[in-house]
C-alpha cells in the first residue's frame, strides 16, 4: 500500500431502506491533502461520508483506511482507528460545558507508520485554533449559536487525534464570519498534517480550502480534478453543481 494513502474507496453502494442512493463510487484520500465531495442537495454526499465512517446499516463495497479493512466496521472502531467524522447536524452535548464535551472526545496520541508523531490536539491548542471556544469553557453546549456548536463538533472531534477527517457541509448554515474560520481551521488542520474529506455545496468555499475534487450526481462521481481544474471548467461546473 502506499503510504501516503489514508483512505481508499472502492465500489462503494449504500441504501437507506429499499433505495439505493450510492452506485460504485471509487475515492481516495492522501496524507495531508483537503479533498472536496461536491454536488447539489441529494446528489449523496453526507450518504458518502456516512457509509465510510459505517453509519449506514446497508453498504457494499471495500473501504480501507490505513491499510485496515473498515468495509464492515462500525463508528467506532473508525474512530479507534483515527477516523474523524464531524456530521452536518452538529451534535454537541447540549446538557455539557465545552470543556466536557472536548473530554468526551478525548484519545490517545497518535504516530504515523514512519514512527513521526500524529498532531495532537489539547484544549489549549484548539482553543488558539476556535478563539470563540476559548471565551466560553463553561458554558453549556445548549446555549451556544450554530455556529458555534459547529466548531465544538469539530472541536470534539479533534480531540480524538484523527488523521483524517469526514467534515460534513461545514460552511452550511452559519454566518459568514464562522464561515471564514472554518476555511482558516481546514486550512490550519491541513499545515498540521490533518487530511480532510469535505462534502461541500459552496464552490467558493470549496476552492479556498481544497487541493482535488469529486463531483457527485445521483450518487455516482461524475467527474475527478483538481480543485483548478473544476473551478476553471464552467461545463461540469453548470451540469452538476449551479442550482
Amino acid at each position: 500500500m502506499n503510504s501516503d494513502m489514508l483512505l481508499d474507496a472502492k465500489g462503494l453502494c449504500a441504501w437507506y431502506g429499499a433505495a439505493q442512493i450510492l452506485y460504485d463510487v471509487d475515492l481516495e484520500v492522501r496524507r495531508g491533502e483537503v479533498v472536496a465531495l461536491m454536488g447539489r442537495n441529494g446528489a449523496g454526499k453526507s450518504t458518502t461520508l456516512k457509509a465510510l465512517i459505517g453509519m449506514l446499516a446497508k453498504r457494499r463495497g471495500a473501504i480501507r483506511f490505513l491499510g485496515h479493512d473498515i468495509s464492515k466496521s462500525e463508528p467506532h472502531h473508525a474512530a479507534k482507528l483515527g477516523l474523524g467524522f464531524v456530521p452536518e447536524d452538529r451534535r454537541v452535548f447540549t446538557d455539557l460545558t465545552v470543556m466536557e464535551n472536548l473530554d468526551v472526545g478525548r484519545q490517545a496520541p497518535r504516530r504515523w507508520a514512519d514512527g513521526t508523531d500524529a498532531p495532537l490536539w489539547t484544549p489549549e491548542r484548539l482553543f488558539k485554533l476556535f478563539p470563540n471556544l476559548g471565551e466560553m469553557p463553561n458554558r453549556p453546549g445548549g446555549r451556544m449559536s450554530g455556529g458555534e456548536q459547529q466548531m465544538l463538533t469539530v472541536a470534539r472531534t479533534l480531540m480524538g487525534n484523527p488523521y483524517l477527517v469526514l467534515l460534513d457541509e461545514p460552511s452550511e448554515g452559519v454566518a459568514p464570519v464562522i464561515v471564514e474560520q472554518m476555511a482558516h481551521m481546514i486550512l490550519e488542520l491541513k499545515a498540521q498534517g490533518v487530511s480532510i474529506l469535505l462534502s461541500e455545496q459552496n464552490m467558493h468555499f470549496a476552492e479556498l480550502v481544497s487541493d482535488r475534487a469529486y463531483v457527485l450526481e445521483k450518487g455516482q462521481i461524475r467527474y475527478q480534478a483538481s480543485m483548478a481544474e473544476l473551478a476553471a471548467n464552467d461545463e461540469v461546473r453548470r451540469a452538476y453543481l449551479s442550482v
